[in-house]
């Protein structure tokens, strides 16, 4: 299909909230990814609470839904947040430029940046913070801790805005060197900087008092920017994408 074709844009089935930010020539896609919207389905109950509301065939890694006039469409996924992480979120409409886009995250090529609301005030305004790590998966279920294992993880971090109130919550920039789940997670609670909100890694005691102090429940985690090249059909194209950061990142004292 042609990526610059509207008509494929105006029927996909669109998660609740989801909004296309950037698309190239080739059919390379960003959306803005609410919190609290799935990467993708894990099971039939998760459709409406998808980045599309679609079929999702796992091992090919992409969407498939019926578009007017009977006519089967696909959408291929590229990378994956967290229910609970909003931003930005790649997918294609060619499996080929996909598979081509997920090499470049996995050979480290690709520069994602994050920010965050974290309790507590970091010790530097800017560092790098490397750890090793264990991931464990079961049942569907992923749990990572630091200290421990022998998977290498390196982030940058940097101060945006240290907070002055009781809460003593700081706005950071997180710049993940690697792809490790839930990397930049538990790589804050390890400094005694939990993300508010974080309900697996984080101070629960704080994010209950937070919530009642400004009625948000949400992580404060989120995906804001992403650059990188790629070759793709004998070229060389340069692709960049922005999500704003949510407004009641700004609201904190």
């Amino acid at each position: 299909m042609n990526p610059a074709d509207e008509g494929f844009w105006a029927h996909l089935p669109f998660g609740k909230g989801v909004c296309r930010v950037a698309l190239d020539e080739n059919g390379l896609v960003a959306f803005d990814k609410p919190e609290g919207v799935l990467s993708h389905p894990n099971g039939p109950g998760d459709t409406k609470r998808s980045l599309v509301q679609a079929t999702y065939h796992k091992e090919e890694e992409c969407f498939e839904w019926e578009a007017p006039g009977g006519v089967r469409q696909r959408l291929w996924l590229i990378n994956r947040l967290d229910s609970a992480t909003s931003g930005l979120i790649l997918a294609a409409t060619d499996g080929a430029l996909a598979r081509e886009v997920r090499a470049q995250f996995q050979r480290r090529q690709v520069k994602k940046t994050y920010q965050a609301l974290v309790f507590g005030v970091p010790r530097k305004p800017a560092d790098s913070w490397k750890d090793v790590l264990s991931v464990r998966k079961a049942g569907g279920v992923i749990r990572t801790a630091a200290g421990s294992g022998n998977i290498p993880a390196e982030s940058r971090m940097t101060l945006l805005r240290a907070g002055t109130g009781a809460t003593r919550v700081s706005l950071v920039r997180l710049e993940p060197q690697t792809g490790r789940s839930h990397q930049l997670r538990v790589q804050c609670a390890k400094r005694r900087l939990p993300i508010v909100g974080d309900r697996t890694y984080g101070n629960f005691g704080a994010n209950k008092e937070y919530a009642r102090a400004t009625g948000e429940k949400r992580m404060f985690l989120h995906s804001l920017s992403v650059a990188f090249e790629y070759d793709y059909r004998g070229s060389r194209h340069a692709f960049s994408a922005l999500a704003p950061l949510p407004g009641e990142f700004e609201r904190f004292e």
